[in-house]
Protein backbone atom coordinates (compact mmCIF):
# COMPACT_ATOMS: atom_id res chain seq x y z
CA UNK A 1 0.00 0.00 0.00
CA UNK A 2 1.48 3.40 -1.15
CA UNK A 3 0.09 6.02 1.06
CA UNK A 4 0.29 10.01 0.34
CA UNK A 5 1.78 10.62 3.77
CA UNK A 6 5.58 10.13 4.47
CA UNK A 7 5.80 8.87 7.82
CA UNK A 8 3.31 6.42 8.09
CA UNK A 9 5.72 3.32 7.62
CA UNK A 10 7.67 4.29 10.79
CA UNK A 11 4.06 4.85 12.85
CA UNK A 12 3.03 1.27 12.48
CA UNK A 13 6.39 -0.11 12.81
CA UNK A 14 6.20 1.21 16.36
CA UNK A 15 3.15 0.10 17.56
CA UNK A 16 2.74 -3.34 19.12
CA UNK A 17 -0.51 -5.98 19.47
CA UNK A 18 -0.71 -4.22 23.10
CA UNK A 19 -0.69 -0.70 21.70
CA UNK A 20 -4.26 -0.98 20.26
CA UNK A 21 -5.59 -2.44 23.41
CA UNK A 22 -9.39 -1.28 23.90
CA UNK A 23 -9.95 -0.57 27.59
CA UNK A 24 -13.54 -1.11 28.64
CA UNK A 25 -15.22 -0.66 32.07
CA UNK A 26 -16.42 -3.62 32.59
CA UNK A 27 -18.67 -6.68 31.40
CA UNK A 28 -21.44 -5.52 29.16
CA UNK A 29 -24.77 -7.47 30.30
CA UNK A 30 -27.40 -5.18 29.20
CA UNK A 31 -29.34 -5.98 25.94
CA UNK A 32 -29.14 -3.17 23.40
CA UNK A 33 -32.30 -1.37 22.77
CA UNK A 34 -31.39 -1.11 19.26
CA UNK A 35 -32.15 -5.25 19.51
CA UNK A 36 -35.66 -4.62 18.84
CA UNK A 37 -34.48 -1.74 15.70
CA UNK A 38 -32.40 -4.54 14.51
CA UNK A 39 -34.66 -7.44 14.61
CA UNK A 40 -37.61 -5.35 12.38
CA UNK A 41 -35.24 -4.43 9.56
CA UNK A 42 -34.02 -7.85 9.13
CA UNK A 43 -30.43 -7.23 9.69
CA UNK A 44 -28.63 -9.91 11.18
CA UNK A 45 -25.52 -8.58 10.75
CA UNK A 46 -26.01 -5.11 12.53
CA UNK A 47 -23.71 -5.59 15.80
CA UNK A 48 -20.42 -6.54 15.66
CA UNK A 49 -17.95 -8.38 17.91
CA UNK A 50 -15.00 -7.32 19.78
CA UNK A 51 -13.27 -9.99 17.58
CA UNK A 52 -14.04 -7.79 14.61
CA UNK A 53 -11.15 -6.32 13.18
CA UNK A 54 -9.12 -4.60 10.58
CA UNK A 55 -5.46 -4.52 9.24
CA UNK A 56 -3.47 -1.91 10.18
CA UNK A 57 -1.29 -2.48 6.64
CA UNK A 58 -3.42 -4.04 3.66
CA UNK A 59 -0.05 -4.59 1.76
CA UNK A 60 1.33 -7.87 1.92
CA UNK A 61 5.06 -6.43 2.42
CA UNK A 62 3.53 -4.56 4.94
CA UNK A 63 1.54 -7.41 6.71
CA UNK A 64 4.84 -9.20 5.85
CA UNK A 65 6.86 -6.53 8.35
CA UNK A 66 4.83 -6.55 11.08
CA UNK A 67 4.53 -10.45 11.01
CA UNK A 68 8.39 -10.20 11.46
CA UNK A 69 8.36 -7.89 13.59
CA UNK A 70 5.79 -9.07 16.60
CA UNK A 71 4.92 -12.20 15.20
CA UNK A 72 1.29 -11.12 14.17
CA UNK A 73 -0.06 -8.44 12.47
CA UNK A 74 -2.12 -5.25 14.95
CA UNK A 75 -5.46 -4.44 13.84
CA UNK A 76 -7.75 -2.12 14.92
CA UNK A 77 -10.82 -3.37 16.65
CA UNK A 78 -14.04 -2.36 14.40
CA UNK A 79 -16.52 0.39 15.69
CA UNK A 80 -20.13 -0.12 15.38
CA UNK A 81 -23.12 -1.51 18.00
CA UNK A 82 -22.71 -4.00 20.55
CA UNK A 83 -25.30 -6.91 21.64
CA UNK A 84 -24.97 -6.33 24.66
CA UNK A 85 -24.37 -2.52 26.26
CA UNK A 86 -22.55 -1.65 29.93
CA UNK A 87 -24.43 1.31 30.62
CA UNK A 88 -28.15 0.57 31.48
CA UNK A 89 -29.74 4.18 28.87
CA UNK A 90 -32.77 4.65 31.70
CA UNK A 91 -29.52 5.58 34.15
CA UNK A 92 -26.83 7.34 31.57
CA UNK A 93 -25.98 10.95 31.43
CA UNK A 94 -23.70 12.13 28.47
CA UNK A 95 -22.16 15.18 28.06
CA UNK A 96 -20.26 17.09 25.28
CA UNK A 97 -17.54 18.76 24.96
CA UNK A 98 -15.76 21.08 22.04
CA UNK A 99 -12.19 22.19 22.30
CA UNK A 100 -9.72 23.75 20.05
CA UNK A 101 -10.58 26.08 16.60
CA UNK A 102 -13.19 26.09 14.83
CA UNK A 103 -13.60 23.59 12.25
CA UNK A 104 -16.74 22.61 9.66
CA UNK A 105 -18.70 19.70 10.91
CA UNK A 106 -18.84 20.70 14.62
CA UNK A 107 -22.44 21.34 15.04
CA UNK A 108 -23.00 18.06 13.39
CA UNK A 109 -21.40 15.70 15.32
CA UNK A 110 -23.04 17.95 18.04
CA UNK A 111 -26.26 17.11 16.77
CA UNK A 112 -25.70 13.75 16.05
CA UNK A 113 -24.26 12.58 19.46
CA UNK A 114 -27.49 13.99 20.78
CA UNK A 115 -29.76 12.29 18.65
CA UNK A 116 -28.20 9.36 18.73
CA UNK A 117 -27.91 8.96 21.96
CA UNK A 118 -31.56 9.93 22.48
CA UNK A 119 -33.43 8.15 20.03
CA UNK A 120 -31.72 5.17 19.67
CA UNK A 121 -30.28 4.76 23.26
CA UNK A 122 -33.15 6.65 24.70
CA UNK A 123 -30.83 8.34 27.09
CA UNK A 124 -33.02 11.58 28.31
CA UNK A 125 -29.91 13.49 29.88
CA UNK A 126 -27.14 14.99 27.55
CA UNK A 127 -25.47 18.22 29.00
CA UNK A 128 -23.30 20.20 26.51
CA UNK A 129 -20.11 21.50 28.25
CA UNK A 130 -19.12 25.30 27.12
CA UNK A 131 -15.90 26.50 26.11
CA UNK A 132 -14.07 23.77 26.35
CA UNK A 133 -12.93 22.08 29.10
CA UNK A 134 -13.00 25.80 30.81
CA UNK A 135 -17.19 24.62 30.74
CA UNK A 136 -15.77 21.71 33.56
CA UNK A 137 -14.12 24.38 35.92
CA UNK A 138 -16.45 25.86 38.27
CA UNK A 139 -13.92 28.67 38.82
CA UNK A 140 -15.21 29.84 35.18
CA UNK A 141 -18.65 30.27 35.79
CA UNK A 142 -20.08 28.80 32.79
CA UNK A 143 -23.22 27.60 32.78
CA UNK A 144 -23.96 23.63 31.51
CA UNK A 145 -26.68 23.29 28.76
CA UNK A 146 -29.18 20.75 28.40
CA UNK A 147 -29.06 19.34 24.89
CA UNK A 148 -32.13 17.82 23.42
CA UNK A 149 -32.96 17.12 19.74
CA UNK A 150 -35.20 20.01 19.92
CA UNK A 151 -32.45 22.03 21.00
CA UNK A 152 -29.95 21.03 17.95
CA UNK A 153 -32.33 20.04 15.60
CA UNK A 154 -30.81 22.91 13.16
CA UNK A 155 -27.28 23.61 14.48
CA UNK A 156 -25.64 21.65 11.58
CA UNK A 157 -26.94 24.58 9.07
CA UNK A 158 -24.23 26.99 10.98
CA UNK A 159 -20.44 26.68 10.93
CA UNK A 160 -18.96 27.12 14.63
CA UNK A 161 -19.99 25.28 17.52
CA UNK A 162 -23.12 25.76 19.50
CA UNK A 163 -21.32 24.92 22.78
CA UNK A 164 -18.58 27.48 21.97
CA UNK A 165 -14.80 26.38 22.54
CA UNK A 166 -11.53 27.13 24.23
CA UNK A 167 -7.90 26.46 24.16
CA UNK A 168 -5.45 24.43 26.59
CA UNK A 169 -6.00 22.18 29.65
CA UNK A 170 -7.54 22.12 32.77
CA UNK A 171 -6.99 20.22 35.77
CA UNK A 172 -7.90 16.91 35.18
CA UNK A 173 -9.37 16.20 39.28
CA UNK A 174 -11.37 19.61 38.80
CA UNK A 175 -12.67 18.27 35.40
CA UNK A 176 -13.34 15.09 36.87
CA UNK A 177 -15.03 16.46 39.76
CA UNK A 178 -17.15 18.42 38.08
CA UNK A 179 -18.22 15.56 35.93
CA UNK A 180 -19.31 13.51 39.31
CA UNK A 181 -21.37 16.18 40.35
CA UNK A 182 -23.27 16.15 37.07
CA UNK A 183 -23.43 12.43 37.75
CA UNK A 184 -22.06 12.36 33.81
CA UNK A 185 -21.27 8.79 32.81
CA UNK A 186 -19.99 9.33 29.00
CA UNK A 187 -17.79 12.25 28.19
CA UNK A 188 -17.56 13.02 24.53
CA UNK A 189 -14.88 15.28 23.54
CA UNK A 190 -14.64 16.43 20.17
CA UNK A 191 -11.01 18.07 19.60
CA UNK A 192 -7.99 17.91 18.24
CA UNK A 193 -4.42 15.86 19.07
CA UNK A 194 -4.05 18.41 22.55
CA UNK A 195 -7.52 18.32 23.20
CA UNK A 196 -7.77 14.12 23.05
CA UNK A 197 -4.47 14.34 25.13
CA UNK A 198 -6.87 16.28 28.08
CA UNK A 199 -9.43 13.50 27.43
CA UNK A 200 -6.89 10.76 28.14
CA UNK A 201 -6.04 13.05 31.73
CA UNK A 202 -9.20 12.92 32.47
CA UNK A 203 -9.71 9.01 31.59
CA UNK A 204 -7.07 8.26 33.75
CA UNK A 205 -8.11 10.33 36.76
CA UNK A 206 -11.45 8.28 36.38
CA UNK A 207 -9.22 5.06 36.31
CA UNK A 208 -7.47 5.97 39.06
CA UNK A 209 -10.53 7.26 41.29
CA UNK A 210 -12.60 3.66 40.06
CA UNK A 211 -15.15 5.39 38.52
CA UNK A 212 -17.06 3.93 35.79
CA UNK A 213 -16.92 7.19 33.22
CA UNK A 214 -15.79 6.31 29.39
CA UNK A 215 -14.57 9.16 27.85
CA UNK A 216 -14.40 8.97 23.73
CA UNK A 217 -13.36 11.38 21.36
CA UNK A 218 -14.44 12.14 18.17
CA UNK A 219 -10.74 13.72 16.49
CA UNK A 220 -10.78 17.51 15.10
CA UNK A 221 -8.50 18.55 12.69
CA UNK A 222 -9.02 21.02 9.93
CA UNK A 223 -5.21 20.17 8.84
CA UNK A 224 -5.87 16.64 8.30
CA UNK A 225 -2.66 15.21 10.39
CA UNK A 226 -3.84 12.97 12.66
CA UNK A 227 -2.64 9.29 12.20
CA UNK A 228 -4.15 6.44 11.53
CA UNK A 229 -7.01 7.90 10.02
CA UNK A 230 -8.71 7.88 6.01
CA UNK A 231 -9.79 11.88 6.39
CA UNK A 232 -10.41 14.07 9.71
CA UNK A 233 -13.98 15.66 9.07
CA UNK A 234 -14.40 19.11 8.17
CA UNK A 235 -11.75 18.77 5.78
CA UNK A 236 -13.41 17.67 2.96
CA UNK A 237 -15.29 21.29 3.11
CA UNK A 238 -12.09 23.33 4.27
CA UNK A 239 -10.76 22.10 0.51
CA UNK A 240 -13.42 23.31 -0.82
CA UNK A 241 -13.97 26.32 0.59
CA UNK A 242 -10.31 27.00 -0.53
CA UNK A 243 -10.72 26.28 -3.87
CA UNK A 244 -13.13 29.61 -4.47
CA UNK A 245 -11.11 31.78 -2.83
CA UNK A 246 -8.19 30.11 -5.50
CA UNK A 247 -10.49 31.11 -8.13
CA UNK A 248 -11.06 34.32 -6.54
CA UNK A 249 -6.60 35.06 -6.30
CA UNK A 250 -6.46 33.40 -10.37
CA UNK A 251 -9.45 35.62 -10.97
CA UNK A 252 -7.15 38.97 -9.63
CA UNK A 253 -4.07 37.59 -11.11
CA UNK A 254 -5.34 36.90 -14.69
CA UNK A 255 -7.12 40.70 -14.53
CA UNK A 256 -3.63 42.62 -14.08
CA UNK A 257 -0.42 43.17 -15.66
CA UNK A 258 2.10 40.80 -13.99
CA UNK A 259 -0.80 40.11 -11.41
CA UNK A 260 0.24 37.30 -8.69
CA UNK A 261 -2.66 35.76 -6.60
CA UNK A 262 -0.51 35.28 -3.14
CA UNK A 263 -2.90 32.70 -0.67
CA UNK A 264 -2.14 31.58 2.65
CA UNK A 265 -4.17 28.57 3.61
CA UNK A 266 -3.94 26.29 6.86
CA UNK A 267 -1.54 23.63 7.92
CA UNK A 268 1.01 24.18 10.46
CA UNK A 269 2.87 21.03 10.23
CA UNK A 270 1.07 19.07 6.73
CA UNK A 271 -0.03 20.78 3.56
CA UNK A 272 -2.83 18.83 2.63
CA UNK A 273 -5.22 21.32 2.44
CA UNK A 274 -2.36 23.36 -0.04
CA UNK A 275 -2.03 20.12 -1.86
CA UNK A 276 -5.74 19.67 -2.48
CA UNK A 277 -6.78 22.77 -3.29
CA UNK A 278 -4.00 23.23 -6.20
CA UNK A 279 -5.22 20.20 -7.83
CA UNK A 280 -8.62 20.55 -6.85
CA UNK A 281 -8.63 24.14 -8.49
CA UNK A 282 -6.24 23.60 -11.41
CA UNK A 283 -5.15 27.39 -11.11
CA UNK A 284 -2.10 26.99 -8.82
CA UNK A 285 1.34 27.70 -10.12
CA UNK A 286 3.40 26.97 -7.11
CA UNK A 287 2.60 24.95 -3.89
CA UNK A 288 4.93 25.92 -0.58
CA UNK A 289 4.26 23.47 2.15
CA UNK A 290 6.37 22.50 5.56
CA UNK A 291 7.52 18.94 4.82
CA UNK A 292 9.23 20.84 1.21
CA UNK A 293 11.90 23.39 2.51
CA UNK A 294 12.63 26.12 -0.31
CA UNK A 295 15.09 28.54 -0.44
CA UNK A 296 13.90 32.97 -1.77
CA UNK A 297 17.03 32.81 -3.78
CA UNK A 298 19.17 31.33 -6.13
CA UNK A 299 19.22 30.55 -9.71
CA UNK A 300 16.45 27.75 -8.96
CA UNK A 301 15.10 29.79 -5.60
CA UNK A 302 11.54 30.76 -5.07
CA UNK A 303 11.80 34.84 -6.59
CA UNK A 304 13.80 33.24 -9.74
CA UNK A 305 11.04 31.33 -10.33
CA UNK A 306 8.56 33.38 -9.68
CA UNK A 307 10.24 36.10 -12.45
CA UNK A 308 10.49 33.00 -15.19
CA UNK A 309 6.46 32.54 -14.33
CA UNK A 310 4.85 35.76 -14.64
CA UNK A 311 7.94 36.74 -17.97
CA UNK A 312 6.33 33.57 -20.02
CA UNK A 313 2.74 33.81 -18.44
CA UNK A 314 2.19 36.95 -17.00
CA UNK A 315 0.60 36.29 -13.96
CA UNK A 316 0.84 33.34 -10.90
CA UNK A 317 -0.76 32.10 -8.05
CA UNK A 318 0.89 30.80 -5.16
CA UNK A 319 -0.07 28.84 -2.34
CA UNK A 320 1.65 28.89 0.91
CA UNK A 321 0.33 26.78 3.85
CA UNK A 322 0.82 28.79 7.48
CA UNK A 323 4.05 26.01 8.17
CA UNK A 324 5.80 26.70 5.03
CA UNK A 325 9.23 28.48 5.26
CA UNK A 326 9.58 29.06 8.92
CA UNK A 327 13.34 28.17 8.83
CA UNK A 328 13.69 31.77 7.04
CA UNK A 329 11.45 33.36 9.73
CA UNK A 330 13.41 33.98 12.91
CA UNK A 331 10.99 32.29 15.70
CA UNK A 332 10.19 34.23 18.82
CA UNK A 333 9.68 31.30 21.29
CA UNK A 334 5.82 32.43 22.17
CA UNK A 335 3.24 29.52 22.94
CA UNK A 336 -0.66 29.26 22.90
CA UNK A 337 -2.86 28.58 25.22
CA UNK A 338 -2.46 24.97 24.14
CA UNK A 339 1.45 24.94 24.38
CA UNK A 340 1.79 24.89 20.64
CA UNK A 341 4.64 27.10 19.18
CA UNK A 342 3.16 30.20 17.77
CA UNK A 343 4.40 30.27 14.19
CA UNK A 344 5.80 33.21 12.14
CA UNK A 345 3.51 34.65 9.31
CA UNK A 346 4.97 33.83 6.28
CA UNK A 347 2.39 35.31 4.36
CA UNK A 348 3.10 38.77 4.96
CA UNK A 349 6.73 37.96 4.97
CA UNK A 350 6.22 36.27 1.33
CA UNK A 351 4.64 38.77 -0.07
CA UNK A 352 7.04 41.78 0.99
CA UNK A 353 10.21 39.39 -0.19
CA UNK A 354 8.46 39.41 -3.59
CA UNK A 355 7.75 42.89 -3.62
CA UNK A 356 10.92 43.43 -3.13
CA UNK A 357 12.13 41.21 -5.82
CA UNK A 358 10.24 42.99 -8.29
CA UNK A 359 11.36 46.09 -6.82
CA UNK A 360 14.88 45.09 -7.64
CA UNK A 361 15.02 44.05 -11.45
CA UNK A 362 12.31 46.84 -11.72
CA UNK A 363 9.57 45.13 -12.80
CA UNK A 364 5.83 45.90 -12.44
CA UNK A 365 4.02 43.88 -10.17
CA UNK A 366 0.37 43.94 -9.01
CA UNK A 367 0.19 41.38 -6.31
CA UNK A 368 -3.27 40.85 -3.99
CA UNK A 369 -2.44 39.05 -0.58
CA UNK A 370 -5.25 36.65 0.79
CA UNK A 371 -5.23 35.03 3.69
CA UNK A 372 -8.96 33.30 3.85
CA UNK A 373 -8.30 30.86 7.27
CA UNK A 374 -11.00 32.23 9.64
CA UNK A 375 -13.42 32.17 6.87
CA UNK A 376 -12.46 28.93 5.56
CA UNK A 377 -12.90 27.22 9.05
CA UNK A 378 -16.19 28.95 9.94
CA UNK A 379 -18.40 28.12 7.20
CA UNK A 380 -20.98 24.86 7.58
CA UNK A 381 -20.12 21.24 6.97
CA UNK A 382 -20.49 20.33 3.08
CA UNK A 383 -22.88 17.37 2.25
CA UNK A 384 -19.93 14.83 2.10
CA UNK A 385 -18.52 16.07 5.47
CA UNK A 386 -21.89 15.62 7.33
CA UNK A 387 -22.39 12.22 6.42
CA UNK A 388 -18.93 11.55 8.17
CA UNK A 389 -19.84 13.07 10.90
CA UNK A 390 -23.13 11.89 11.68
CA UNK A 391 -21.08 8.24 11.15
CA UNK A 392 -18.39 9.06 13.74
CA UNK A 393 -21.05 10.58 16.20
CA UNK A 394 -22.80 7.22 15.92
CA UNK A 395 -19.74 5.35 16.39
CA UNK A 396 -18.63 7.07 19.27
CA UNK A 397 -22.17 6.56 21.05
CA UNK A 398 -22.23 2.99 19.88
CA UNK A 399 -18.59 3.08 22.03
CA UNK A 400 -19.36 4.92 24.85
CA UNK A 401 -22.71 2.56 25.71
CA UNK A 402 -20.53 -0.39 25.20
CA UNK A 403 -18.01 0.89 28.03
CA UNK A 404 -15.04 1.69 25.89
CA UNK A 405 -12.80 4.11 27.08
CA UNK A 406 -9.98 5.76 26.65
CA UNK A 407 -9.77 6.01 22.64
CA UNK A 408 -11.10 8.10 19.30
CA UNK A 409 -12.97 6.93 16.86
CA UNK A 410 -11.54 7.24 13.76
CA UNK A 411 -11.90 5.68 9.87
CA UNK A 412 -9.49 3.63 8.42
CA UNK A 413 -9.54 2.03 4.79
CA UNK A 414 -13.44 3.01 5.03
CA UNK A 415 -13.80 0.68 8.09
CA UNK A 416 -15.14 2.80 11.34
CA UNK A 417 -12.53 1.98 14.29
CA UNK A 418 -11.32 2.48 17.87
CA UNK A 419 -8.39 3.71 18.44
CA UNK A 420 -6.65 4.35 21.61
CA UNK A 421 -6.09 7.87 22.17
CA UNK A 422 -2.40 7.26 23.03
CA UNK A 423 -2.13 5.81 19.07
CA UNK A 424 -4.23 8.10 17.70
CA UNK A 425 -1.82 11.04 18.93
CA UNK A 426 1.46 9.58 19.09
CA UNK A 427 2.36 11.14 15.80
CA UNK A 428 1.33 13.60 13.31
CA UNK A 429 1.31 12.94 9.67
CA UNK A 430 2.65 14.34 6.51
CA UNK A 431 3.04 14.95 3.13
CA UNK A 432 4.95 12.28 1.79
CA UNK A 433 7.38 14.55 -0.94
CA UNK A 434 8.73 11.12 -2.55
CA UNK A 435 4.45 10.00 -2.69
CA UNK A 436 1.69 10.41 -4.99
CA UNK A 437 -0.19 13.58 -3.38
CA UNK A 438 2.89 15.78 -4.20
CA UNK A 439 3.40 14.37 -7.45
CA UNK A 440 0.24 15.01 -8.44
CA UNK A 441 0.81 18.72 -7.33
CA UNK A 442 3.89 19.00 -9.37
CA UNK A 443 2.21 17.76 -12.42
CA UNK A 444 -0.84 19.86 -12.16
CA UNK A 445 1.41 22.98 -10.84
CA UNK A 446 4.51 22.60 -13.57
CA UNK A 447 6.17 24.00 -10.66
CA UNK A 448 9.99 22.48 -9.70
CA UNK A 449 10.12 19.99 -7.51
CA UNK A 450 11.86 21.77 -4.90
CA UNK A 451 13.19 25.51 -4.35
CA UNK A 452 17.19 25.66 -3.47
Amino acid sequence: MKTHFSNFGAAIANLRPEDLLIRSLGERTIESPMEPFFAQSGNSHAFYSDDNRVLIDHSLAGAQKLIDRHGSIPCFEVAGPRRKIFFDPQKTSCAIVTCGGLCPGLNDVIRAIVLQATYRYGISRVYGIPYGFEGLNPAYGHKILKLTPDAVSNIHRFGGTRLGTSRGPQDSMVMVDRLVELGVNILFVIGGDGSQRGAKSIEEEAHRRGLKLAVVGVPKTIDNDMIFMDKSFGYETAVAAAVEVVHAAHTEAVSSRNGVGLLKLMGRHSGFIACSAAISSGEVNMVLIPEVPFALHGPNGLLQNLSHRIESRGHAVVIVAEGAGQNLLAANGARDASGNARLQDVGPFLKEEIERHFKRTNTELNLKYIDPSYIIRSVPASPQDRIYCMRLAQAAVHAGMAGKTGIVVARWHSTYVHLPVTVATSERRHVDPGGDLWLSVLEATGQSARYY
